[in-house]
């Protein structure tokens, strides 16, 4: 069954709470199907192609839980059929006695197709150290 996203923000949506999830099939569904697209993520690296990100993201899921993150989002670019959302992603992370990881910025390309709105590039970098 092929969901469809009405706008970038319910692909968008739907990305992340397959992430939350840790749902391989729900996260796929949101990406397009095509070869052309790609994901980048920190100390991973750089995967093209539908069977790159299905490698990466089995991987990162490996450990039987998803990645649970608070978005912020900091600027939309779109157009009739493209959308650029930069975002800050925070790592939602038990509380413990350590400081709480750096949050990272965040990049998602959309394109819209016959089906709705796909996501084409994810990519993500730790955010710079705030300033003294």
């Amino acid at each position: 069954m092929s969901l469809t996203y009405n706008t970038p923000q319910d692909a968008e949506d739907a990305f992340y709470d397959a992430l939350d999830a840790g749902d391989l099939d729900q996260l796929l569904a949101v990406w397009a199907e095509s070869d052309d697209i790609c994901c980048l993520l920190p100390m991973y690296p750089l995967v093209q192609g539908r069977q790159g990100v299905v490698d990466v993201f089995t991987h990162l899921f490996s450990q039987g839980r998803g990645v649970s993150l608070a978005i912020t989002h900091l600027g939309w670019i779109e157009t009739d059929d493209i959308a650029i959302h930069q975002v800050e992603e925070t790592l939602q992370a038990p509380p413990s006695d350590t400081a709480p990881p750096a949050p990272f910025y965040g990049t998602n390309i959309y394109r819209k197709d016959k089906s709705g709105w796909r996501l084409l590039i994810h990519q993500n970098a730790p955010a710079p150290a705030p300033s003294p």
